[in-house]
């Protein structure tokens, strides 16, 4: 199984331009989304526009979890997004997904950064219960951006 790119959101490019958006100093969540879920509409901008999120159950919590050591750094010329895998433990059940989404919770409207589908088969993932699954950003970073 691997993971497809993150792909960002048309409206978080536009944000950055308009400092919107703080990277290394804003509360960034990654929550989970079922197959059928529109969350791969990069046209979206905030996190209540997309669909079939994970049920608040089974170790799951409405919204998702915060990305524990969020980055933003810049070397010669390219800036790098990055954070610490995100786990999250199954527990009465199964944890069941196919993408999940980073969004800045510091907005109140939850504002969308990025999307990723889990298993590009495609399939779902899954946590069966009293196991964990956990979503780890590549070597070099959720995403970077760079000089042309």
């Amino acid at each position: 199984m691997a993971a497809n790119a993150w792909q960002i959101y048309d409206s978080f490019i536009e944000r950055m331009g308009d400092g919107g958006h703080d990277m290394d100093g804003d509360q960034f969540y990654l929550a989970l989304f079922l197959d059928g879920s529109n969350c791969m509409t990069m046209t979206l901008d905030q996190l209540s526009e997309l669909t079939s999120q994970h049920a608040n159950q089974y170790g799951y919590v409405t919204g998702g979890q915060l990305l524990d050591n969020v980055s933003w750094v810049e070397s010669s010329g390219t800036v790098t997004f990055d954070a610490d895998p995100e786990v999250f433990n199954a527990s009465g059940g199964s944890i069941l997904c196919r993408y999940a989404v980073i969004y800045n919770f510091t907005h109140a409207s939850d504002l969308v950064v990025a999307a990723c589908l889990l298993d590009n088969t495609p399939a779902d993932v899954e946590a069966t219960d009293g196991n964990t699954l956990t979503i780890t950003p590549h070597a070099s970073g959720v995403f970077t951006i760079a000089q042309a």
